[in-house]
């Protein structure tokens, strides 16, 4: 096995001549990069984008708030990825910014870490609605349809933020400024739904990609395959994690997914509407989607005061615009301890990450 020394010697060795900006899609890719310290060890030249793959941090604002007020004014349970109960929503001061603070008010609200237990929650309270606030891409939203499809109680219902990861590259890349030139595409995505999906960056734009692991050495070939891919001017999908990733990625995980869910149009929070990126419960199971059983909080005028936070620029951080550390609140208004965005609060969110990092604001 080729180990992350040998990939940086060979990266090493490329004769780069041109700036080589690479964007790494995953927020678990983003972590591992940032923890391994690979940016200060590549070579001048090389520039590691964090791209959109935090869950948290795209999760519309109005799902958000409208699980707050299951909480508090209709009497519900919610649950909720422990990380979504600290995102901070757009209200005036004095009100419930968090499903954090709902709980401080009295809301019933319990962080879980899987799906099973949102189940079990409501097998124990068969006389209350349970609300999960179902966020995350295609690796949290496959899970979650196999726990409907096996059958769970009536009383849990689904507040549904699922989202496909492709989609919001194939936005960016589809703009005048995409802002990147190579893909690391993501690891897990890819072993759930098969690395076929990231082909149309090779395809429809001539951009080197490869598919990368969580580990150094898979990140470092990775870049190393996109870099040599640019020098040689080939482009083609390189597939740098074949100890998960398989063509065709999960059959049985694909199926449940095109069973239980149907691909729509769908918000990310201070991005907007994009095609073909949300996942809505089908026919067969809406009445578990919590709209249709309990008022529909998270409505349009929601979505218009939904955006980030003002002065917070973590859609442009998402986006790949600007680095964490460029944001006007970053480590001033914004620290974990105090999160005004949802890229300081997540573990993937490349705020956290940075700041996690040991990434500090430059004196004014």
């Amino acid at each position: 096995m080729t180990t992350a020394r040998q990939w940086l010697d060979r990266l090493r060795a490329l004769p780069l001549e041109r700036p080589l900006r690479i964007m790494n899609v995953c927020g678990g890719h983003e972590r591992a990069i940032t923890m391994a310290g690979l940016r200060g060890a590549l070579p001048e030249g090389i520039e590691l984008i964090p791209g959109p793959g935090c869950p948290v941090c795209i999760c519309p604002e109005e799902a958000i708030y409208a699980a707050i007020r299951h909480a508090l004014d209709d009497g519900a349970i919610v649950v909720a990825f422990g990380d979504m109960l600290r995102v901070p929503v757009n209200v005036p001061k004095g009100e419930v910014r968090s499903l954090e603070e709902a709980r401080t008010r009295g809301g019933d609200v319990r962080p879980i870490a899987s799906p099973q237990e949102a189940a079990a929650i409501a097998r124990s309270q068969p006389g209350r609605w349970v609300v999960f606030l179902a966020a995350g891409f295609e690796t949290t939203s496959a899970p979650t349809a196999a726990l409907l499809r096996e059958g769970v109680p009536d009383n849990l219902l689904l507040l549904n933020a699922g989202r496909l990861t492709w989609p919001v590259v194939a936005m960016l890349l589809a703009s005048e400024t995409p802002g990147f030139d190579a893909l690391i595409a993501p690891g897990h995505v890819a072993t759930v739904m098969g690395p076929e999906e990231w082909q149309f960056v090779v395809d429809e734009h001539q951009l080197p990609a490869a598919v990368a692991g969580f580990a150094p050495e898979s990140l470092l070939a990775a870049i190393y395959s996109v870099a040599r891919q640019r020098l040689e001017g080939e482009c083609f999908l390189d597939n740098c994690y074949p100890e998960l990733v398989r063509p065709g990625g999960n059959p049985m995980a694909r199926q449940l997914l095109a069973e239980l869910f149907q691909v729509v149009d769908a918000p990310w929070r201070g991005i907007g509407t994009i095609p073909h990126s949300g996942y809505e419960l089908t026919a067969a199971y809406h009445h578990h989607d919590v709209r249709q059983q309990l008022p529909d909080h998270g409505a349009e005028q929601r979505r218009r005061a939904g955006a980030m936070p003002p002065g917070c620029d973590c859609a442009q951080v998402v986006l790949g615009k600007i680095y964490p550390t460029q944001c006007r609140l970053y480590g001033t208004a914004c620290t974990p301890r105090t999160p005004v965005g949802p890229c300081m609060v997540s573990d993937e969110g490349a705020c956290r990450i940075w700041w996690s990092g040991g990434a500090r604001p430059p004196p004014p």
